[in-house]
């Protein structure tokens, strides 16, 4: 079945956010790598040591802090962030695509997934 003009359209778009999406957070990330180089001058890394993330790089806010700062690890985080955001968003999208060709078992197939995804994101646990 051909599609039409409206769903084209909103594939195209669709298509285009995710680029975008993927586009943007690989620069973020590229640039708070190249700051990350500049700004740490630590040596030799002694991998056979587990070091986590801290705490500032856990935080919503402490990474926009960072970012306002340039800080390389919150630039890398917040494209981390980005990437993931992408295909949320492509969710979003989706809802108000099929809201608009009245198409109601499949935006409610949507915002069952995009709940479950929400859910997911809000407990913290994978």
């Amino acid at each position: 079945m051909p599609l039409n003009t409206e769903d084209k359209k909103l594939e195209l778009l669709m298509g285009n956010l995710l680029r975008l999406g993927v586009l943007f957070s690989a620069a973020l990330v590229f640039i708070g790598g190249i700051l990350y180089l500049f700004q740490t001058h630590t040596g030799v890394e002694h991998y056979h040591v587990f070091n986590g993330e801290t705490t500032h790089l856990l935080n919503l806010t402490q990474i926009f802090h960072g970012i306002l700062r340039l800080e390389g690890a919150s630039i890398i985080q917040a494209g981390v962030l980005l990437l993931l955001a992408t295909p949320v968003a492509r969710i979003i999208l989706s809802v108000f695509g099929f809201m608009a060709e009245k198409d109601y078992l499949y935006v409610f197939i949507t915002l069952l997934v995009l709940g479950i995804i929400t859910l997911s994101i809000l407990s913290g646990k994978g």
